[in-house]
Formats: C-alpha cells, structure tokens, sequence
C-alpha cells in the first residue's frame, strides 16, 4: 500500500504531501512537506509534532508526538495550489509507539474492532446527512464593550426590502426553502459544484437540495460507509463544502443553529450492523426490522442524554433542540415519523433496512459521534434493551398530558455532560473510549465552552433587560 501511495504521487505530480489529523474536539489540523519526503519508510517512520497546540491534547511538559500517514487514504488535494497528495493521518505516542488513546480516528478504529470482536456484527454502516448555510458574509465579534453577529445572505428572508439595486425578490420564506426551484434556489450551481468535486475525490453522492430554512440552508446526501471510511469521508466533505463555498465568495458553516427563529442544522445519522454480507436490522419485526435493531434502537434511547454530549457537543446545538423547528427532541422511535428521534426509513429491499438518529449535528467530531452511536446501539443489543412501543403519531401534535410520558433530549450542554458523566460505562468496553477521553471531554466542554457562556452577555438579553 505505501507502494501505491508513493507511485501515486508520481502520476499525479505532486510536489507537496499534505498530512491531515483531527483534533479532539473536531477540527481538521495540517502540516505539509515537500514530496522529496515522501518515502515508504515515511508511512512507518512518520513526523513529530507539538500535541501541546492541539486542543484537548498533550500536557506542554509531555508535548512530544507522531504523526503517521495512513496511505490508504491517499487523494489529490482540489484546492491547494502546488499538486498536492494529501493523507490522513494516526497519532501514536513516540516514545511507547501506541496509537495515542484521544486520537478521534483511533477510537473510530476501536470500535470497530470491538464490534467484530462481540461476535455480533462484522460491519458497522454509517450515513450521516450533514446540513449546512451557504452565507454571503458573516460579521462577529465580542469584547467587554459590545458582542454582536451579523449574517448577510442575498437569499434570507429578511432582505426582501434591501436595496440590492435592484432587489430581484425571490427569496425562501421561512421554513419553507425545502425545495423551491431557480431563481428562488440561487445556490444550485455552488451545490452542483461541491457535488462535482466530491466525486472526483472518488465519493458516491446520491443527491443534493436546499433545505428549509431561508438564508441558504442546503443538503448533499452521501452512500452509506462503513465507520472509520465515514468519518474519513465526512472530514472531506465539511472540507470540500467551506472550500467550495469560499471560491464562489461565500461562506458554508455547520454550526446547529445560526438563524434564529428558522429551522437549524442536523446530522441524522443511518446506521446498520451487518455480518457476512446481511443486513441484520432486516426482519419480520415492526416496520419489516429484525429483534435486533429494535434493541439497538433501545440502546440509542437509553443513552440518548450522554450522546448529546458528544453527538450535539456545542453549546449552540440546544438552540436547535428545541420544539416547534422539526427538531427530534423527544426520544422516542417511529416508522416514517420525523417528530421521533429514532425513525425508521421505508424501505423495499432488505438491504437498505436501517435506524436513522435524527439529534446529531454536524458540529460533533464524525468519529467519536458514530463511535458514540455504535456502542450504544451494542449496549442495547447485548443487554436486550426493550424500546418500548414506537410512538407513530405527530409528537408535537400530543397534548400535555400525553408528553409528560415521552422521555425528552438534554435541553442544555451542562445538562448532556452531567449524562455523560454519570452514563459512560457502554462507551469503555473494548476500550473503546477511556476513562481519560471522558474526563478531559467534560473537562473541556465546561472550561472552554459553558464557562465562557455563563460569563458573556448575549445581544437578546440587552433586549430583555436593559430597561428592568
């Protein structure tokens, strides 16, 4: 394999290798060297780094790391400008050479292999749907004297009365761009692009669409993938996503929620377990699914406010979870129903028999997130985890009464890390994530994320109390 990667570079003419990582808490990191590194020894001797720098990483006193290119991922970069061969990469630690236990990839790598050594499964299929904004710009800033965001989007809305001389109207109403056609959809062609190079990086794209909110919410549905080739792939995809937008001079962000008062940004997430080419989530059970899917999909419910805390990590995503938008906020499941956080697609073929989680968001680290999902679904199964009877009417057409029945999602960051941190026994079998990965993720989220937003005044408060 290191073989190919090397012969690669040289058909194609690359003059740089770049090395791309995840950070723990889910950004891509890179460095490049000149191809004249490029050897086979390369993919055995690797680089060292500072893992100090990254987030959630090494202690400055122990900062030393390796960095190791994995050459079956090998793929000419579209946007660097010298021809680049990019690679993503595993870290280990220098001095023992283990694979670095909050390394993302690694733990991906760990749960599959904890899933073929259950007996359960051989195969863990994954499809997530990662929406996002295409904007014309966006303006933020927060100080001690002022904190404001401002987005400006040709399609929002909310500039139907702009001077754009001239405005040429035409724009998504709220909650209703899924999915008018040109000219109200002015971000086809960007999409169309985005759709073009993800093929050419060698990734089946089944379709894409703008989505529901106004402001240029947008869609491009990828084939299912097995866990580890997944989260490689959606990494490319956010890249390709940005990167395109940015030549067209816009800016594409995955944030949950960054149009207030209109629908946000989710992650729904397919996922089935197969085992020597079948489909093991088909059976003769509701909605055509076997006893075993049913008791993942218990699995899911039961760990649902712990998986917040890595599905739905920011503190922006409970801007989203919240009722009235579509959002999946009640943990229940159903068959074709959007309303339950668990639905079950309608499907003729076996094959294509599976469980959609529709409370991720694409802020979340791929890996750890479907990890997250995956041993939770094996909890399910191998404890038998009953998900009660599925709930097939409108969930936000029940009465009070009837919803005080239905178990509901974290409503907070603080509320799904106080979950994970007293539900986290499912997620360290097979040493799949550590004690050490859950401690420093909670450490983490409270110290960069909810300590920073208990202490920073919002714009909307202003509106609400600056006259008390």
């Amino acid at each position: 394999m290191p073989k190919n990667a090397v012969k690669m570079a040289k058909d194609h003419g690359a003059t740089m290798i770049d090395l791309k990582f995840m950070d723990f808490i889910g950004t891509w990191q890179h460095f490049s060297v000149p191809v004249s590194e490029l050897s086979e020894d390369m993919f055995e001797d690797g680089f060292g780094f500072d893992g100090s720098s990254i987030r959630g990483w090494q202690p400055i006193h122990a900062s030393d790391m390796l960095v190791l290119p994995d050459p079956s991922t090998a793929l000419m970069d579209p946007f660097i400008k010298e021809p680049t061969l990019s690679f993503i990469c595993n870290i280990y630690d220098p001095i023992t050479k283990e694979p670095y236990s909050r390394d993302p990839r690694n733990i991906a790598k760990k749960a599959e292999a904890y899933l073929k050594s259950s007996g359960i499964g051989d195969t863990a299929y994954f499809g997530p749907e990662p929406e996002f904004f295409i904007f014309d710009g966006i303006r933020y800033s927060q100080g001690p004297d002022h904190g404001f965001y401002e987005i400006d989007s040709e399609e929002g809305e909310w500039n139907t009365g702009r001077d754009e001389g001239p405005n040429l109207g035409h724009k998504p109403r709220h909650k209703q761009g899924y999915f008018p056609c040109l000219p109200t959809d002015s971000l086809n062609d960007i999409r169309n692009e985005m759709v073009m190079t993800l093929q050419r990086l060698g990734f089946h794209i089944e379709m894409q669409h703008h989505e529901v909110a106004s402001g240029g919410q947008g869609e491009i549905a990828m084939k299912f993938n097995s866990l580890l080739k997944m989260g490689d792939q959606l990494k490319w995809y956010k890249y390709v996503v940005k990167n395109v937008a940015k030549a067209n001079g816009k800016t594409a962000t995955f944030m949950p929620k960054p149009v207030f008062n209109d629908n946000g940004t989710g992650m729904h997430c397919h996922q089935s377990i197969w085992k020597d080419g079948e489909n093991l989530f088909a059976g003769d059970g509701y909605a055509g699914m076997s006893e075993m899917a049913l008791h993942y999909i218990g699995g899911i419910l039961k760990h649902a406010r712990a998986l917040n805390a890595i599905c739905n990590p920011s503190t922006n995503s409970y801007k989203r979870l919240v009722p009235g938008y579509e959002a999946p906020i009640n943990l229940a499941y159903s068959s074709r129903n959007r309303s339950a956080s668990i639905r079950i697609p309608i499907v003729n073929s076996p094959k294509a028999k599976r469980i959609e989680a529709r409370f991720p968001d694409p802020s979340c680290n791929g890996y750890l997130a479907m990890s997250a999902l995956l041993m939770a679904g094996l909890d399910g199964i191998e404890n038998k985890i009953d998900p009660g009877d599925p709930m097939d009417k409108n969930i936000y057409g029940l009465s009070p009464e009837e919803l005080a029945n239905i178990p509901s999602a974290a409503t907070s960051l603080e509320e799904a890390l106080d979950a994970l941190r007293n539900d986290h026994e499912f997620l360290l079998k097979g040493d799949v994530f550590t004690e050490d990965v859950i401690e420093t993720w909670i450490e983490y989220k409270e110290e960069n994320d909810l300590k920073l937003m208990r202490m920073t005044p919002c714009p909307q408060e202003f509106t609400l109390y600056y006259d008390c």
